[in-house]
């Protein structure tokens, strides 16, 4: 599975543009075992918006964003990889060495952190239940006999099977292949977050039914073993960030109403 990880990677880079406030020193400095020296390579399931996208041939969104700021900070470049979630929220591309750090809507949990080493939280998130604005599914009591799309390996699988015991649960490998199975019919409804359920709301085709609070954060995940000073590095940037209020800017530009 790793080898075809490894294959299938996009590797983009971007200079990141943080602000000097966040600056903490170099890399060699801090002794962060980098995968690659002068870099902070970065994996990411993209698309997913807002989180993680390609727009003009760059990689952005919130989760890229904050990455170009925290690489920034620490006077490196940014390098992005895309590759699947299960292998990353598994830990399994971070083990290989295949990146240093994941940015990728992870939400922090008891049984991810068995593989993985966290950052602070940096967002709060919520579930939500997608359906075509003239389904007759108002909240997920109506999910028994439907066919419920998830993305394999997340919080919102976990969420659907647990409260929605007599819907067909379908996996996906991926957020583009779910929304192109409730485009066509061929399921019911999408389980997955708040924020990118949203994303697919704009055109009036289809509407939020139900949201739930699940108290879930997210964090940029490491390597269990190896990783205190990058943790550490990271912590530091993301605190530097909403002290200068350069966290809020980009919160504000992709989630402000």
């Amino acid at each position: 599975m790793l080898a075809a990880l490894a294959a299938g990677a996009l590797a983009l880079s971007a200079c990141g543009g943080g602000s000097d406030d966040a600056g903490s020193g170099s890399a060699e400095e801090s002794g962060l075992n980098l995968v690659s020296e002068g870099s902070l390579t970065v994996c990411s399931d993209i698309p997913y918006p807002p989180f993680e996208f390609e727009e003009n041939g760059e990689y952005t969104g919130f989760d890229m964003d904050i990455m170009k700021e925290i690489a920034s900070g620490l006077d490196l470049e940014l390098a992005v990889q895309d590759v699947e979630f299960n292998g990353l929220q598994s830990g399994a591309v971070l083990a290989a060495r295949q990146c240093d750090i994941g940015a990728s809507a992870v939400t922090i949990t008891e049984e991810r952190k068995a593989n993985l080493a966290f950052s602070d939280p940096y967002y709060d998130s919520l579930q939500s239940l997608l359906v075509p604005a003239d389904s007759d599914i108002a909240s997920i009591d109506d999910l028994a006999g439907k066919q419920v799309g998830v993305q394999q390996g997340t919080t919102g699988e976990t969420y659907a099977t647990e409260n929605a015991p007599e819907a067909e649960i379908v996996q996906f490998p991926s957020d583009a292949e779910m929304y192109a199975a409730i485009q066509a019919g061929n399921v019911d409804a999408l389980l997955q977050d708040l924020p990118v359920n949203l994303g697919h709301t704009e055109d009036g085709s289809f509407t939020i039914a139900e949201e739930f609070k699940t108290d879930e954060q997210y964090g940029f995940i490491m390597a269990k073993e190896g990783s205190d000073e990058l943790v550490a590095a990271v912590n530091e940037q993301l605190t530097a960030l909403r002290d200068n209020g350069k966290y809020q800017e980009i919160y504000d530009s992709y989630f402000a109403q």
